[in-house]
C-alpha cells in the first residue's frame, strides 16, 4: 500500500511539473505595444543616410592671381572637416562625417562656373573661394537649391538667399576705415582720400562704402583708380596719388597687388597712411624677403574677424586643431583661420538639419537660417543668419601690423560706421 501511494506522490507532482512547464511556454495572449520607430532622415543630394556620409565641394583659388589666400583658405576647410569627424570634437552628431571635394578654378569666374556643374551633384553645399567667381554662380545656386558659402565679404552675397557670408561688407569696412582716417587726421578737412580698387566686384563694394563714407563726412576724394586682377607695375597709379596729395588711401585690393603698390610707393617717397580691406593682406607679409618693415610703417587693416592667436574663446580649441591636422601642410596664415571661423557656420547647420530630421538642401538651408547669433563660439561679433538680407554685422575695427612680433595691435575697435550728419533746416 505504501509502494502504491508513493507512487500516486510521484504521479501528482510530475503533473504539477508538466503544467508549469506549459503555463512558461504557452503563448501570451495579452496585447504588447510595439516601440515607436526612429522617424525617418529626409536626405537628399550629396547624402548617405547608410554610411552617415555627407559631401562637400570647395571650389578655390589654387592657381592664379589669388593662390596665395586660396591655398591656406583650403587647409582651414581641411582642419575644420578633420576635426568635425573626430568624434570627440562632437561638432556632427554620433556617427556621421564629411567628405571634402576640392577643385580648382584659378580665380576664374567662367572656370567657377563649369567646376560648378561638374560637381553640383554630388555635394550637399559648397564653398566657394572670392567674389569674382562666386556672384556669377547665383543662377544656378537658386535653380539647384544649393547653399555656396563664399569666401567673400561682398555686401552683395548678403542680398542673396544662397550665399550667406561670414563677416560685416567690405563696405562696412571701406567706412569703418574713412572714421578712423578722420579721427587719426584731426578732422576731415585735413583728410585727402583716395583709392586704389580691384575693377571688379570685390573691388567696387569697397570704392562704394568709401565714397558714401565720404559723403556722409564731408571728406574729399582726391583719387580714385581702378586696378587689374594680376597687374604688376603701379608706377602710373602711384604718380597720380602723389601728384594729388592724397594722405589716406584705401586698398580694395588682393595681396598680390598690395605688396608691389607699397613697395612702389617707398621707392618714389610717397608715404601716405593706407588701410587695407581684409583680402588686402596676407600672414606671409610677415617675413616676406623682398618687403620689409618699414614698407608697411604706414599700413592699418580694417577686418571683423580675428587674427592668428587672439585672445578670444575658441582660439585655443582652434590651434590645437591646427597642430593636429594642418601644421605639416601650411605655415600659420590668417586665411586658414577665415576658413575654419567660416566653416563652423556650416557645420552647425548640419547638425541642425540632422536632428530636424531633414539634411536635404531645403532642411539644410532651412537649419542654416535658423541661427541667430553665430559667433564661432566667441571668435567674431555676432552674425544674424535668421534675417534677410541676412545680417552680417556693421562693427569692425582697424589694426596695426606689429613686425618684430609677427601679430597686431589695435589701432581702433570695433564699431559701426559713423551716420551722415543730419541736414541742415
Amino acid at each position: 500500500m505504501k509502494n502504491i501511494i508513493g507512487i500516486l506522490v510521484i504521479a501528482a507532482l510530475a503533473c504539477v511539473g508538466c503544467a508549469q512547464e506549459k503555463a512558461k511556454t504557452a503563448p501570451s495572449t495579452e496585447k504588447t505595444t510595439p516601440a515607436p520607430a526612429e522617424p525617418a532622415l529626409k536626405a537628399g543630394k550629396g547624402v548617405d543616410v547608410k554610411t552617415k556620409t555627407i559631401t562637400i565641394a570647395t571650389l578655390n583659388a589654387l592657381s592664379g592671381p589669388a593662390a596665395m589666400i586660396g591655398k591656406p583658405f583650403g587647409v582651414g576647410k581641411q582642419v575644420l572637416i578633420k576635426q568635425a569627424n573626430d568624434p570627440a570634437s562632437k561638432l556632427l552628431p554620433k556617427g556621421w562625417k564629411i567628405e571634402m571635394i576640392e577643385k580648382d578654378h584659378g580665380y576664374n569666374p567662367a572656370k567657377s562656373q563649369q567646376t560648378f556643374q561638374a560637381i553640383k551633384n554630388q555635394v550637399l553645399f559648397i564653398n566657394s573661394f572670392g567674389t569674382p567667381p562666386t556672384l556669377p554662380l547665383r543662377p544656378y545656386l537658386k535653380k539647384d537649391s544649393i547653399v555656396a558659402f563664399p569666401a567673400s565679404l561682398s555686401s552683395e552675397m548678403a542680398n542673396f538667399e544662397y550665399t550667406p557670408p561670414i563677416g560685416p561688407g567690405y563696405d562696412m569696412e571701406a567706412r569703418r576705415s574713412m572714421d578712423f582716417a578722420i579721427k587719426q587726421a584731426g578732422g576731415a578737412d585735413k583728410v585727402k582720400a583716395a583709392i586704389l580698387y580691384q575693377g571688379d566686384d570685390y573691388g567696387k563694394d569697397g570704392h562704394k562704402g568709401w565714397k558714401k563714407a565720404a559723403a556722409d563726412r564731408g571728406v574729399t576724394i582726391v583719387g580714385e583708380r581702378a586696378i587689374k586682377r594680376g597687374q604688376k607695375d603701379f608706377t602710373a597709379e602711384i604718380t597720380e596719388l602723389k601728384k594729388a596729395g592724397a594722405n589716406y588711401v584705401l586698398l580694395t585690393v588682393l595681396p598680390s597687388a598690395t605688396g608691389p603698390i607699397l613697395g612702389t610707393a617707398i621707392k618714389m617717397k610717397y608715404m601716405p597712411t593706407w588701410i587695407g580691406n581684409t583680402p588686402a593682406w596676407v600672414d606671409a607679409f610677415f617675413a616676406h624677403p623682398k618687403l620689409p618693415a618699414v614698407v608697411f610703417s604706414k599700413f592699418y587693416w580694417a577686418t571683423g574677424l580675428p587674427y592668428w592667436g587672439e585672445k578670444v574663446p575658441g582660439m585655443d580649441t582652434f590651434l590645437k586643431a591646427y597642430q593636429q591636422h594642418g601644421q605639416s601642410l601650411h605655415r600659420p596664415d590668417f586665411y586658414l583661420l577665415a576658413a575654419y571661423v567660416q566653416g563652423l557656420a556650416s557645420i552647425e547647420a548640419i547638425k541642425l538639419a540632422i536632428e530636424s530630421g531633414d539634411i536635404t538642401r531645403a532642411g539644410y538651408l532651412k537649419a542654416l537660417k535658423g541661427m541667430k547669433s553665430f559667433n564661432a563660439g566667441g571668435m567674431m561679433e555676432p552674425a544674424d543668419l535668421s534675417k534677410f538680407p541676412y545680417a552680417t554685422g556693421e562693427r569692425t575695427r582697424i589694426l596695426k601690423p606689429d613686425f618684430e612680433k609677427k601679430t597686431w595691435s589695435i589701432a581702433g575697435g570695433y564699431a559701426a560706421p559713423i551716420a551722415a550728419a543730419p541736414a541742415a533746416k
